[in-house]
């Protein structure tokens, strides 16, 4: 029978934390056993304390603040060493209805998904802002677009990931890590379904929300900074065949002149298109180089997780060895 580990990040979460974890199950059908796993991201309020108090059977703990995504990985890590057969990871501020977790980890159970990701009832959540909701709805067509999935709900850090997609899921974002999850999950070719779930009454402020124009800003360069790695020819090459276009036209324009007029007054012209057209050049080249990085980042990916399996084959038969169950 499988392993289920629920994990959770944390930082001064020394009040919320106790009724998340009063709010878990420790019996979930399908799995032989439920583990409970805490991260605590440098927390300076006794967090890891109340995470002892609640009954956890995995604490990991950063020395210093290293940031959600940081903390998801480290969780991801600690769990798969904890032998989960699936991890489910929620978040510390009961956010999350916990009573859905059997829902979420259905489709991983069956075999029909690799990850699942819980589906909020965005519209319905009356303490979203409406710039929120919008953002929300923004960041999920984009990993949609991004992905080749059909995920609802790409913000939500409610989801359950089977062990082989969690040895494969790598996060170079340090603000959050939902969306460049899922977007790996899905170039990776892992399935990703969304369920419905539901949310609780908030227990205290977002923090990736300390304000509507810094959450647009984070939100925005996420979106930016993932189409830039997972899509790099299209974001440069893009734009530079469109400026190199302009500057093709603006040298067709000079050269009408050159030929009726002789040209007089539009040596501007000349300049300004050699002008976009080196620079739509320049980025069309830099469009190609940043293909190539990805193509080797694609590469390296595969063998990160190729030596994950092999530390899995090795552990296991030292295990075996010892006469570990």
């Amino acid at each position: 029978m499988p392993k289920l580990v629920i994990q959770i990040p944390c930082h001064n979460e020394r009040d919320t934390l106790p009724v998340v974890l009063a709010s878990l199950p420790r019996l979930v059908p399908g799995f032989e056993a439920v583990e409970w796993l805490v991260i605590d991201d440098g927390s300076d309020d006794g967090t890891a304390d109340a995470a002892r108090a609640g009954g956890v059977d995995h604490l990991v703990r950063f020395p210093r603040r290293r940031g959600l995504a940081s903390a998801f990985v480290a969780g991801l890590e600690g769990a798969l060493r904890a032998g989960a057969d699936v991890i489910v990871n929620t978040d510390a501020d009961n956010q999350y209805c916990a009573e859905d977790i059997p829902a979420l980890v259905a489709p991983v159970l069956a075999g029909e998904a690799d990850i699942v990701v819980g589906a909020r009832p965005i519209a319905a959540t009356r303490h979203f802002s409406l710039g929120k909701r919008l953002l929300q709805g923004l960041g999920s067509w984009v990993t949609r677009v991004l992905s080749n999935t059909d995920i609802q709900d790409a913000p939500s850090g409610f989801r359950a990931i089977s062990r082989e997609a969690a040895l494969r899921l790598h996060v170079f974002n340090g603000y959050t890590y939902t969306i460049e999850t899922v977007i790996q999950a899905g170039r990776n070719g892992l399935v990703v379904q969304s369920v419905p779930v539901r949310t609780n009454p908030p227990l205290r402020r977002s923090r990736l929300m300390r304000g509507l124009t810094s959450y647009v800003a984070q939100q925005l360069l996420t979106m930016v900074r993932v189409f830039m790695t997972y899509r790099p020819f299209r974001f440069f090459a893009v734009p530079g065949a469109l400026v190199f276009a302009i500057g093709f036209a603006l040298g067709l324009r000079f050269l009408y002149y050159y030929v009726t007029t002789g040209g007089t007054g539009h040596v501007q012209s000349v300049v300004l298109a050699a002008l976009l057209m080196g620079t739509g050049f320049f980025l069309g080249v830099v469009g190609l180089v940043a293909d190539l990085v990805g193509v080797n980042r694609a590469l390296l990916e595969q063998v990160d997780w190729r030596l994950k399996k092999v530390e899995e084959v090795l552990r296991g038969r030292h295990r075996t060895a010892a006469g570990d169950p």
